[in-house]
């Protein structure tokens, strides 16, 4: 099996950024509904037919031919029609520009493809383009994103700019741009450009990796003279297509011995690379404060010799490391869903929070009253990220995957230490904000798996596809070998993570219950499939009465019979899903 050239393409310009340039055609912008320069000669001749009350349908080019005894060109055409320069731009602007109506159909503006580009320029991956296209819709995107590029469409401009390496982004354009109506056109104007052009885009060929998209090398000779005369390969080219290459192309990719990528269109195209960089720059890399290094200055700070200022310090740096990531544009909210993405998120919030879970299991393990207000402000600071924007339900839900999984770290910890204090703080002390009713909700009301993630969406994680609790059996996979360092024992760490789960669901049941509400099936996780806990808890509570630690710890308001109407609730809930 070979690997997807996409992949390979995504790797090489992720580890070699502003080394890569791209040379787009006509396609990239088809989809925005802009004309080639030779679509809008022939328009132009049909409606001066028009006028003289012919029709030029069939064949315009022939008609010109036969009424004005010259060969029609772009630029010969726009001198006969408007006179002076400022008449010619004002003419091609109807071709270029949309109209308002034009706009609400999303016609003649920047596509998704310009605005892949666009972000890919802004993250310092591309920092050259060619194009043979005359539109600014690249120069628009940029702008958008706040780059404004250098533009050579001129042997003037060429003579004048500054070195690529100085320039943030150079867009090149041999052909000309549409309000310059020096636009190469013809197969005669095409077959050659000026001297100081050619010497930027020798360079290009020479001193960049160079991706392909949307031009079928047919009709620009000197461009494809460039590439000819090119003598070295310092990087790979990749050419992209939509139909099998004609004669030209095939012979240039033979040149430039590139690796073919067939594509749907170009917005597609660009949208997948960009997002598989940008997944590259969440791969886990050296960290000051790793996974083991966290559990070890957690250690030493609880064992006394540090300070609980100190160990403040420390959680509080790592939240904000974790905060910005989820704030940041690295994984873009705005994504389109796919099952690949999904779980490409879920591993890079994994990676991410692994720090802080093992900080968690640590200190809520071994940890007192003392360090309490460490656990509870860091779990509301993460389980508080703004998901109230513009995105994808899914991405958005998502981002407080990471105050989840410190919340059952910590929640094991503290059960398999009996220290249910700190089970009451992370799942009651601790408030998150309801956006919406702006108010303050306790973290077991606001941070469910369904509200970070739906089961029907867990269940196209891999493995999971036939499982009534995906989520949950994800968070004990993943949980198992961080959570060594305080449970050892496979077994016990099954039924600690049970217990939590349950107890969870018991504080849930309780609140829902109080509000009038019922407790929902997504509320139940991998405990109903192990019906033990429910009796295990069921006879430590009958031994214990009002001294079960629970109780003493104020939940349930420290009833011993409203804890057992909560585990009635519980249970039949759980045995009316089915599952066990």
């Amino acid at each position: 099996m070979t690997i997807d050239p996409v992949i390979s393409l995504a790797f090489a310009v992720w580890s070699s950024p502003g080394a890569w340039a791209l040379l787009l055609g006509s396609g990239v912008s088809r989809s925005a509904g802009i004309p080639t320069g030779w679509e809008i000669t022939q328009d132009l001749i049909r409606k001066v037919a028009l006028l003289e009350g012919d029709d030029a349908t069939p064949d315009p080019l022939s008609w010109y031919r036969e009424n004005y005894d010259d060969e029609p060109t772009y630029s010969g055409l726009l001198e006969r029609l408007a006179r002076s320069q400022v008449e010619r731009c004002q003419l091609l602007r109807g071709y270029f520009e949309p109209t308002p109506e034009e706009r609400a159909q999303s016609l003649k503006v920047p596509m998704a493809a310009h605005h892949a580009i666009a972000r890919l320029v802004l993250t310092g991956y591309i920092r050259v383009i060619i194009t043979t296209n005359f539109d600014r819709l690249l120069e628009r995107a940029l702008e958008e994103v706040g780059i404004t590029p250098t533009v050579i469409h001129t042997p003037e401009t060429a003579l004048g700019a500054l070195p690529l390496t100085h320039i943030r982004c150079t867009i090149i354009k041999p052909n000309g741009d549409y309000l310059d109506t020096r636009i190469k056109n013809t197969p005669e104007e095409l077959a050659s450009y000026d001297e100081h052009m050619n010497r930027v885009i020798d360079q290009v060929f020479d001193e960049y990796g160079l991706i392909v998209c949307g031009w079928s090398a047919t009709w620009d000779s000197a461009l494809k003279q460039a590439l000819e005369r090119c003598p070295t390969h310092r990087f790979t080219t990749y050419w992209t297509y939509r139909q099998e290459p004609e004669a030209v192309a095939s012979d240039l990719i033979q040149l430039r011995r590139a690796v073919l990528i067939g594509v749907r269109d170009a917005d597609a195209f660009f949208q997948e690379l960009e997002h598989k960089v940008r997944a590259l720059e969440q791969v886990p890399k050296p960290h000051p404060l790793s996974a083991k290094v966290a559990a070890a200055v957690t250690k030493r700070h609880l064992s006394g010799e540090g300070s609980v200022i100190q160990l403040h310090e420390m959680v509080l740096r790592e939240t904000e490391r974790v905060y910005e990531t989820l704030c940041g544009v690295t994984l873009d909210v705005a994504e389109p869903y796919s099952d690949e993405a999904l779980l490409r998120r879920i591993e890079s919030y994994e990676a991410l929070s692994l720090p802080l879970v093992n900080t968690y299991l640590v200190g809520c393990y071994w940890g007192t009253a003392h360090e309490m207000s460490i656990w509870t402000k860091c779990l509301e600071r993460l389980g508080n990220v703004p998901t109230h924007r513009r995105g994808t339900t899914v991405w958005l839900s998502l981002m407080r995957y990471p105050a989840l999984l410190i919340l059952y770290a910590g929640g094991i910890a503290s059960v398999a230490s009996q220290k249910y204090g700190t089970f009451q703080g992370l799942v009651l002390g601790t408030k998150l904000v309801d956006r919406v009713n702006r108010s303050e909700q306790p973290v077991v009301l606001a941070l469910t798996r369904t509200n970070v993630l739906r089961s029907n969406v867990a269940r196209t994680l891999p493995g999971l596809a036939d499982h009534y609790t995906p989520l949950s059996e994800r968070l004990q996979e993943f949980l198992r070998e961080p959570s060594r360092q305080i449970i050892p024992d496979d077994h016990r760490y099954e039924r600690c993570f049970d217990r939590f789960e349950y107890m969870l669901a018991l504080v849930y049941a309780d609140l829902r219950e109080k509000q009038g509400l019922h407790l929902p099936v997504d509320a139940l996780g991998c405990f109903v499939w192990r019906p033990e806990i429910s009796r295990e808890l069921a006879l430590e509570q009958e031994e214990a009465g009002r001294e079960w630690p629970p109780l003493g710890a104020g939940l349930f308001d420290g009833s011993d019979e409203r804890l057992r109407e909560l585990r009635v609730l519980v249970d039949t809930a759980a045995r009316l899903t089915g599952w066990r």
